[in-house]
């Protein structure tokens, strides 16, 4: 089955019973896990109990296709449900999971898959969009309102509350990436102590270092030039099983604000005052970079950098190219560029 996208969160806090398995894919790696956690918590508090909760890698389950549903139709032997985490999966436990919803093994328990962006022609994805006992729930990067939302609720579990700048600040720059921010946030409230209001000069001091986390290194190193930092963090974040498509989307950010930057300088403004004027505020400490790069980028060179990131995106999902070949072309194109 495939849920409808208002009905995602609903499902995730109260599943329907009759629901036996849940794939959840896409190219935000750290959103398929939040909510394969979120999930797992429906079925046990403690997704570390060895009774009640089991993991497997996708390619064990492809070696053995039969663990799959003894482990299903195991009890738990401290009684409840169990829950069965398959990660790592790919389109090599189709056949498995193609004969386990042929015959759902008896008893309630729920298994949560975890995978990477599954294109259209994915044969898993297919398959759990088909059957009646499972569903399929994409998880794609989200938008700065959507994660800002997802921020300020995770804020108001810690007893805390955030000002709008400082909101604004923790979305924008924490987007891109859901198990990031939620870990950011858990700093943020360690960091607060007592005090119940987040201000903007809180999240900067906490979380300002982490504006430039790993996932926007490469995208700052394009856009300066410097093709041994970009090529030293993309591997890194590579080797991290990163997707391509949030880097892309994280790029086309950083690009944009550029645009404002440069449009800003073409009417006058110094390159100075332009960063300045930006919101979310750039964080003190990369001001001076954002500020070079201004005038790196003049407004003709920026527009060509952001239609070579989205046409970037869009062969990702259109070609058989691998992602991350072209997602590391356009971002070494884009420091050629800077070097000009």
């Amino acid at each position: 089955m495939k849920l409808q996208a208002r009905a995602i969160d609903g499902f995730l806090r109260s599943p329907d019973p009759k629901i036996r398995a849940v794939l959840l894919y896409g190219p935000d790696t750290g959103l398929v896990r939040d909510r394969a956690m979120g999930l797992g918590r429906t079925v046990v508090t403690d997704l570390s109990d060895p009774f009640r909760v089991t993991e497997m890698l996708g390619r064990a389950v492809a070696d053995d296709p039969a663990r799959l549903a003894d482990e299903a139709a195991a009890l738990s032997f401290t009684g409840g449900r169990r829950l069965i985490r398959v990660r790592e999966a790919e389109d090599n436990v189709t056949a498995a999971f193609t004969a386990f919803l042929a015959a759902l093994p008896p008893g309630d328990s729920l298994v949560i898959v975890e995978s990477g962006d599954l294109g259209n022609r994915s044969k898993l994805r297919t398959l759990f969009e088909g059957a009646d006992g499972a569903v399929a729930i994409p998880c794609y990067v989200e938008e700065e309102a959507a994660l800002g939302r997802v921020i300020a609720d995770i804020l108001h579990g810690h007893g805390l509350t955030a000002d709008p700048d400082a909101l604004s600040f923790l979305a924008g720059n924490l987007v891109g990436d859901r198990m990031v921010a939620r870990g950011e946030m858990e700093k943020l409230a360690l960091y607060m102590g007592a005090e119940t209001r987040v201000r903007l000069e809180d999240a900067q001091a906490c979380v300002g270092d982490s504006a430039a986390l790993s996932l926007d290194e490469p995208i700052w190193a394009a856009a300066e030039g410097d093709f041994a930092t970009l090529d030293r963090s993309l591997a890194r974040l590579f080797a991290e099983g990163m997707s391509p498509v949030p880097i892309l989307r994280a790029a086309q950010r950083h690009f944009q604000r550029l645009q404002l930057v440069a449009g800003q300088v073409a009417a006058g403004k110094s390159a100075d005052a332009a960063v300045e004027a930006l919101r979310p505020p750039v964080f003190f400490k990369m001001k001076p970079r954002l500020t070079g790069q201004a005038r790196r980028w003049p407004a003709p060179l920026v527009r060509q950098a952001l239609e070579r990131l989205v046409e970037a995106e869009a062969d990702c999902k259109r070609t058989n190219m691998p992602d991350q070949t072209l997602c590391a072309r356009v971002l070494f194109q884009l420091a050629s560029l800077a070097r000009r």
